[in-house]
């Protein structure tokens, strides 16, 4: 009988050998090439065989950090001769770094992605990834089929989910409610801005914003767009139409964003602040900011750098506010379905099988729920409820995971399904909103240009 080692051994080889007979009967030397070259470079184990080395980049921010590089390290120790090669980035530099490296062919094996659509629908018409179908089986057998399906370009798996459901949420500090004098739920838009006064009179900001990041101004058009338009002001923007961020809805949705920062509702500093550092999240366990609207993957932060401020049940979260006259659902929220994985195509046979064994073993399995479950994420699994409900943290995941099914929509990132120039001319232009370097016209007129 084949021990351990020697089980993944045969495997590995079988799925290189299978690889590569793919590579060559479609005429793609370069596979052969890069083959030939790795395995040269890597050496061999000491049963004689070539190592499968694989690389791959992974994202900072608990608890998604802790629990990634703990599985590739415990792979790693598990298959020396089938090693995965971890590298920490931020996320703002993680994207520009991908960017150049997978259009220059040095981007790693595994190339981590916000699902299939954006760039990964980029990926896949330069044939820069490859097809997961048939590979991922065990892996996407774990998965929520809706969740899965965001994975999926024309029927085809291309990225498999790697983490939590995200939702965006809208938090606050519950002791700074109370010494304002402010209710929660917030219900309306001008409820929201009439509350302004009471934080202020108490010396803390009502919103944290990490404005230099400006991923985060997102958010507030995405919920804003929403609740005044609906998710057809959007959906225009993605089909192409003509004009569509010249919608009237848009630009009273960039119009409220501006009266936001003129009733100075974020901290001072807000166009520095760094969303990478958890500096936004800071400000509200640190009773300078009452409320932020941010990733429910945020809870893991507020976890792991204010446990205290979380286990006395001062963190609280509540629905985006409804406005008035606005044609969007109030269950609507926006986020992300999840994190996703997909293969580098001009990655080794070696290293693809590598990083298919790694993710068929290792992905979502019931070690890394429970340990996404404990740093307060919301695993897209099967049969997750029972273990949300003993969960420490049951009171927020059961609050999230019940945004995630009563749903009437659920929009996915903005910045993530649009063509990745075109999210960074949106993010460009958002951030001159918010600095009030130009007015909602010249923004829809900006971004006219790019459909």
């Amino acid at each position: 009988m084949l021990t351990k080692k020697r089980a993944v051994l045969a495997a590995l080889a079988a799925t290189a050998m299978a690889l590569t007979m793919g590579a060559c009967s479609s005429g793609d030397k370069k596979d052969d090439a890069a083959s030939s070259d790795t395995t040269a470079a890597a050496g061999t184990d000491e049963g004689g065989t070539g190592t499968a080395a694989a690389s791959v980049w992974y994202l900072s921010g608990q608890p998604k950090e802790g629990i990634w590089a703990n599985s590739f390290a415990e792979w790693t120790t598990e298959h020396p001769e089938a090693p995965i090669n971890a590298e920490m980035y931020a996320n703002d530099q993680y994207k520009e770094k991908i960017r150049t490296a997978i259009g220059a062919g040095t981007a790693p094996t595994l190339v981590f992605s916000w699902g299939a659509f954006g760039p990964v629908a980029e990926y896949v018409e330069a044939n820069q990834i490859i097809s997961l179908d048939g590979k991922v089986d065990e892996a996407m057998s774990r998965v929520l089929p809706s969740v899965g399906d965001a994975g999926k370009i024309d029927g085809v798996q291309y990225a498999v989910p790697n983490g939590d459901a995200q939702p965006v949420m809208l938090f606050y500090n519950k002791d700074l409610f109370e010494q304002a004098g402010v209710e929660a739920p917030i219900e309306t838009w001008d409820e929201l801005l009439a509350s302004f006064d009471k934080f202020k009179a108490i010396g803390v900001a009502p919103f944290a914003l990490a404005g230099g990041s400006k991923w985060p101004d997102l958010m507030w058009l995405e919920y804003l767009a929403d609740r005044v338009g609906g998710p057809e002001a959007f959906n225009a923007v993605i089909a192409g139409e003509a004009g569509a961020w010249s919608n009237p809805d848009m630009i009273t949705a960039l119009t409220y964003i501006q009266d936001l920062v003129a009733a100075d509702g974020f901290q001072a500093d807000f166009t520095s602040t760094l969303a990478d550092a958890n500096a936004d999240v800071a400000l509200v366990y640190s009773g300078k900011a009452a409320m932020l609207l941010q990733g429910s993957w945020v809870y893991g932060s507020f976890k792991a750098d204010a446990p205290d401020f979380v286990s006395s049940g001062k963190l609280g979260s509540f629905p985006f506010p409804t406005v008035e006259g606005g044609k969007g659902d109030k269950g609507n929220i926006a986020g992300n379905p999840s994190n996703f994985w997909s293969i580098n195509s001009d990655a080794t046979p070696e290293e693809q099988a590598t990083a298919l064994a790694w993710l068929n073993e290792k992905n979502l399995n019931e070690e890394m729920v429970d340990a996404l479950i404990a740093g307060g994420a919301i695993p897209p699994v099967a049969d997750a409820q029972a273990k949300l409900e003993a969960s420490d943290d049951a009171a927020f995941l059961m609050e999230a995971y019940t945004l995630l099914l009563e749903a009437p929509h659920f929009q996915a990132s903005w910045d993530q399904v649009i063509p990745s120039d075109d999210a960074q001319e949106l993010l460009t232009n958002l951030d001159k909103i918010f600095l009030g370097q130009i007015t909602p016209e010249e923004f829809a007129s900006n971004m006219d240009k790019t459909l």
